[in-house]
C-alpha cells in the first residue's frame, strides 16, 4: 500500500512515514538540508560574481554637511577678477562665512581596472565549482542511502535465513522430545537442540540492533524513518572513463590561479572618473545676507602603486595558496585512482563470489534435507546434523553480505566517474 507524502510549508521538507521505493528515498535527500546547504554556496559564488561586476558601475552619494570655521572660508573658489569687484561693492555679499551648510552629490566610477574583470572570471569558476561540488556531494549522499538499503536488505535476509533455521530446529526439538520422553533418544540430544535455538535468538537480536543503524543513515539523509529495506536493481551499468569527481578541486584550483593573477594586476595603474556637485548656503560674512553658491567638478585620475608592501605580500599568499590546492589535486587524484583500480577489479570478482554462493546454497539446502532425514532416522549424530543447519545459513550470510558489498562497490565507482545513481539503481 503507498502511504502519503506529508509536505510542510514552512520547512519544505518531505517528512514520509515510509518509502515504498528508492526513488522516494532520492526525492527526500534534494529537499533535506543537506543538499539545500550546497545551494547556498552556489548563490554565494554567484552573489561573489555579482559583487566583481557591480564594481564597474558608478558610486553615487548624496550628501549634506554643516561645518563651523574660525575665521571666514569660501564656499567655493573664486577668480581674483570676480573677488575684487565685491571686495569694492560692500553690499554684494561675499562668499565666505564661518558657518557653511552643504549639500550635494559625488560620483567615482572606475574606467580601466584590470583586476576587477579577473575577479569576476574568479568568481564564475567558484560558481562552476559550487555547482560541481553540490552535484557530487548528492551523488555522495545517493550512494550512502543504497549502500545503507543493502545493509538492510542483508539483514533482513539473515533474518529469514535465522527465521528459517529457528522453524527447522523447532521442529527437530518437538521429534526429539518425542523420542526422549519414549526414551528412545538422551536427553542431552534436547539439551544441544536447545542450545541451537538460543544461538539463533542471539543472533536475530544483534541483526535487530544492526538494522537501527542502517535505518538510522537513511533517516538522517531523507527524513524517512523505514521499516523495511526498499527493494532496487540496477537497470543501467556504470561508464567508466575520467575520473570527474575531481572536476570541483580543478575548477577551484583555477580560480586560485585567477585570484594570483588578480592580485599581480593591483600593481597596475588604475584609471578613475571623478566628480561632484555641490550647493553651499551661509550668511556671508562682509554683510550678513543669505547667499548659496554652486560649485561642480569632473575630471579622471590616474593611480600608479609605486612600493604596495602590503600588496607584495598578498600575492605571495595567494602564490602559497595555490600550490597548496594544486597539491591537494594531485593528493587526491593519487587517491581516487588508487581506489578506482582497487573496485574495478575486486567489483566482477564479487559478481562472480555471488553467483558462486546462490549454487552453493542451494546445494547445501539439498544436504540439510537428507540431513534431516537421516538424523531422524538415526543414522547421524545431533552434532553432525547442526553442522547442516549452521553451514546453510552461514553460506546464506556470506551470500546476502557479497550482494551488499557489490552494491557498495558499484555505488563507490559511481561517485568517483560521477554517474548519475538515479539512473543507475532503480
Amino acid at each position: 500500500m503507498k502511504r502519503t507524502l506529508l509536505l510542510p510549508a514552512v520547512l519544505g521538507l518531505p517528512l514520509l512515514l515510509h518509502a515504498t521505493t528508492i526513488g522516494e528515498l532520492f526525492d527526500a535527500l534534494k529537499n533535506h538540508p543537506q543538499t539545500r546547504a550546497d545551494e547556498v554556496l552556489i548563490r554565494q559564488a554567484e552573489n561573489g560574481m555579482e559583487k566583481a561586476y557591480a564594481k564597474l558601475y558608478p558610486d553615487i552619494t548624496l550628501f549634506a554637511s554643516y561645518d563651523h570655521y574660525n575665521t571666514p572660508t569660501g564656499m567655493l573658489p573664486v577668480p581674483p577678477n570676480e573677488l575684487l569687484p565685491m571686495v569694492k561693492n560692500k553690499e554684494e555679499p561675499q562668499p565666505f562665512s564661518k558657518d557653511i551648510s552643504r549639500l550635494g552629490v559625488t560620483v567615482g566610477m572606475p574606467l580601466f581596472v584590470k583586476s576587477i574583470f579577473t575577479y569576476a572570471d574568479k568568481a564564475k569558476k567558484m560558481q562552476q565549482s559550487a555547482r560541481l561540488k553540490k552535484r557530487i556531494n548528492l551523488l555522495k549522499n545517493e550512494a550512502i542511502i543504497v549502500g545503507a538499503n543493502a545493509n538492510l536488505r542483508y539483514l533482513e535476509a539473515m533474518q529469514k535465513a535465522l527465521r528459517s533455521k529457528r522453524a527447522s530446529l523447532q521442529k527437530t526439538k518437538s521429534f526429539i522430545n518425542l523420542k526422549v520422553k519414549s526414551g528412545r533418544a538422551p536427553k542431552s540430544a534436547l539439551f544441544k537442540i536447545n542450545d541451537g535455538l538460543s544461538q539463533v535468538n542471539i543472533a536475530l537480536n544483534n541483526i535487530a540492533i544492526g538494522k537501527t543503524k542502517a535505518i538510522e543513515t537513511i533517516d538522517a539523509l531523507t527524513g524517512i524513518h523505514l521499516r523495511h529495506a526498499v527493494s532496487m536493481h540496477q537497470k543501467k551499468t556504470l561508464h567508466e572513463g575520467e575520473i570527474t569527481a575531481l572536476d570541483p578541486l580543478k575548477k577551484k584550483l583555477e580560480a586560485d590561479r585567477l585570484e594570483l593573477k588578480a592580485q599581480k594586476e593591483k600593481l597596475y595603474p588604475s584609471l578613475f572618473l571623478k566628480g561632484s556637485y555641490v550647493k553651499s548656503f551661509a550668511d556671508a560674512y562682509n554683510n550678513d545676507k543669505s547667499i548659496d553658491e554652486a560649485y561642480s567638478d569632473i575630471g579622471v585620475a590616474l593611480k600608479v602603486p609605486l612600493y604596495p608592501k602590503s600588496q607584495y605580500a598578498a600575492i605571495d599568499h595567494s602564490r602559497l595558496a595555490l600550490q597548496k590546492s594544486r597539491l591537494e589535486l594531485k593528493k587526491e587524484e593519487l587517491s581516487l585512482q588508487a581506489q578506482a583500480n582497487r573496485l574495478k577489479s575486486v567489483l566482477p570478482m564479487l559478481e562472480a563470489s555471488v553467483k558462486l554462493y546462490k549454487d552453493s546454497v542451494a546445494d547445501k539446502k539439498r544436504l540439510l534435507k537428507i540431513a534431516k532425514v537421516a538424523y531422524q532416522s538415526q543414522r547421524m549424530s545431533t552434532e553432525d546434523y547442526l553442522k547442516y543447519e549452521d553451514d546453510l545459513v552461514t553460506q546464506e550470510a556470506k551470500l546476502h553480505e557479497a550482494e551488499a558489498k557489490k552494491w557498495q562497490t558499484l555505488m563507490q565507482l559511481a561517485v568517483i566517474y560521477t554517474n548519475p545513481i538515479e539512473e543507475i539503481v532503480k
